[in-house]
C-alpha cells in the first residue's frame, strides 16, 4: 500500500459520516463483499488493489488507492488517476497535483494532513471520462474510504467527482462555492487542478473556494459546527 503519514488531529465534537455502502444482495443468502470487513485504509487496500471488475483492472500499471492521513478531516477526490499517477501508483503527482500542493499550501494545509483519492482507482486509457460502468464498480470502495476516513469536510475537484457524489448533473458556474450536505458532511466543488492549467483565468474562482473552505475549517475546528448548507 503507498505509504500514509499519520498526523494526529483532535476534534472539538464527534462526527459520523452517514455514508451508504452501495451494495445490493444479489440473494437472500449472499453475503456482503469481503472489503466492506475492512477496519482500516490499510486492509481495505490490501482487499481491493488486485480488482479486475471493470476492463481497468487489466491495462493499469498500479491501482492508484489514495494518499494521506487516515484521519484527514477534509479529504479531496479527483476524477481518475492519469499517466503519472498510474506510473506512480499514488493520486496528484502530475502537473494538477503539483498544482494541487500549492493551492494547500495557499490556505496552510499540506498533503500530509488531508487525504487525497479518486472516484476511479484505474486509469482510463488517454485520461478519457470514466465510463458509468467503471464508477458503479468503483464507487463502492470509495465509499468505503470515505466510511473508514470519516471526513467532515469533502471537496470534489472537478464535474465527474461532483456528479458522480451529488448523483445530479451539474454546472460548474453554479455548483462551485456553494456547500451540500453529502451524509452529514459538508461537500465543495471547486475545480479540478488540471482545469486552471488548461484555463488559468480559473485560479481566482478556485482561490476563493478554497479560502472558504478553510474559513469553515477554522470555525468547525473551534466550536465543532459545519457551515449550513447554501444547496439542498
Amino acid at each position: 500500500m503507498p505509504e500514509v503519514i499519520k498526523v494526529e488531529q483532535s476534534r472539538q465534537k464527534s462526527f459520523t459520516l452517514q455514508i451508504p455502502l452501495v451494495y445490493e444482495p444479489v440473494g437472500m443468502f449472499d453475503a456482503a463483499p469481503d472489503f466492506m470487513q475492512a477496519q482500516t485504509l490499510e486492509e481495505l487496500y490490501n482487499r481491493i488493489h488486485t480488482c479486475t471488475k471493470c476492463p481497468l483492472g487489466s491495462t493499469r500499471t498500479n491501482f492508484v488507492f489514495g494518499a494521506g492521513n487516515p484521519h484527514a478531516e477534509i479529504v479531496f477526490i479527483g476524477e481518475a488517476p492519469g499517466a503519472d499517477e498510474d506510473l506512480q501508483g499514488e493520486p496528484f503527482v502530475g502537473r494538477a497535483g503539483q498544482l494541487l500542493t500549492k493551492i494547500l499550501a495557499s490556505i496552510n494545509l499540506s498533503r500530509e494532513e488531508v487525504y487525497i483519492c479518486n472516484i476511479l482507482k484505474c486509469r482510463p486509457p488517454n485520461n478519457r471520462k470514466p465510463l458509468p460502468s467503471e464508477v458503479e464498480q468503483c464507487q463502492p470502495y470509495l465509499y468505503m474510504q470515505l466510511k473508514l476516513i470519516n471526513p467532515p469536510f469533502i471537496v470534489a475537484l472537478g464535474l465527474t467527482a461532483a456528479e458522480t457524489l451529488l448523483r445530479r448533473k451539474l454546472r460548474m458556474a453554479e455548483a462551485r462555492g456553494r456547500w451540500y450536505d453529502f451524509y452529514g458532511a459538508r461537500m465543495l466543488v471547486t475545480y479540478h487542478p488540471a482545469a486552471l492549467l488548461r484555463n488559468p483565468e480559473l485560479k481566482r474562482d478556485t482561490w476563493d473556494d478554497v479560502r472558504m473552505l478553510r474559513k469553515a475549517y477554522d470555525e468547525y475546528r473551534q466550536s465543532g459546527r459545519l457551515p449550513e448548507p447554501t444547496v439542498s
